[in-house]
């Protein structure tokens, strides 16, 4: 993990990805594109954990001035990024065990695979596959909401997992019916 010159940004060891939506934006209420998804980090992985946390630290030292600090000091009751799926998510299995950011962006983030290429097939990043992000931290202060915001920089897919979500494949619903060029010969010649 490696972070920039103000100790804002982080790449994770390896992380499962969460309600994804990195290909598409999302409109929000106010008109503005937004690209997202949640990071599932197990609670095990304290070299990730704590690089994220000295960030966040760094981010509040930083942003000082927007979040209406006085006299050089951290204001309290900020929201901040880092959350524990035990308790925010504890109907979900997939956060059982492990910490969360959801992380954001307004311009679509890089997405490539362990050898460096860039994925194009929107099919093979989802919800339930496993990687590495690049996040940052920075301060926000928006209609009187203080905090700790995470940025999605760019990520990279390690290996596939479980989809989330509930989904079911389309090979797997019709594995039944799906025929081969055998059966396709075989119903010609009939």
């Amino acid at each position: 993990m490696t972070n920039n010159t103000n100790n804002t940004k982080v790449i994770t060891g390896k992380v499962r990805f969460s309600y994804v939506k990195v290909f598409d934006p999302e409109i929000e209420k106010n008109g503005k594109e937004n690209y997202s998804v949640s990071l599932i980090i197990d609670k095990k992985d304290k070299k990730t954990l704590d690089a994220i946390e000295k960030a966040v630290d760094n981010a509040k030292q930083a942003g000082i001035a927007k979040l209406g600090g006085k006299n050089g000091k951290i204001p309290g009751n900020l929201k901040l990024p880092l959350h524990d799926g035990d308790e925010d998510r504890e109907d979900d299995e997939a956060y059982a065990g492990k910490m969360f950011v959801n992380a954001k962006c307004r311009t679509r983030p890089g997405i490539v695979y362990k050898n460096g290429q860039p994925i194009i097939d929107t099919t093979d990043f989802y919800s339930g596959c496993y990687g590495y992000a690049s996040i940052s931290f920075y301060a926000f202060n928006t209609d009187g909401n203080k905090g700790i915001a995470c940025g999605l920089n760019n990520l990279m897919k390690l290996e596939d997992g479980e989809p989330l979500g509930g989904r079911a494949k389309a090979e797997d619903d019709f594995a039944a019916l799906i025929q081969t060029d055998e059966d396709d010969e075989d119903n010609f010649l009939g």
